[in-house]
């Protein structure tokens, strides 16, 4: 699994370690940023994040079978781009 401190141990830039997760961070805040605005964020040779909006719709608790009114929303999802998909598809 890619977690923060993973990528904290990247050293191919030869950037500083202790700046890493700072640098991780700061993508990560301008990916969420750009989709609280409704942007896409497209990095090239790796894929893009996309808002998708979601329509209420009913939906069905499981436990009781009732009937329940689930609301419209707003979703993150990521598309990735072809070089990715050759390489998990090799």
């Amino acid at each position: 699994m890619a977690t923060r401190s993973r990528f904290s141990r990247l050293s191919i830039y030869e950037v500083r370690t202790d700046r890493v997760p700072g640098i991780v961070d700061s993508v990560f805040a301008s990916i969420t940023e750009a989709a609280v605005l409704g942007q896409e964020v497209n990095l090239p040779a790796f894929g893009k994040f996309q808002v998708q909006a979601k329509p209420a719709r009913e939906g069905r608790n499981l436990s009781t079978g009732a009937t329940i009114q689930i609301a419209a929303s707003r979703k993150l999802v990521f598309k990735p781009g072809k070089p990715v998909k050759d390489r998990l598809n090799a």
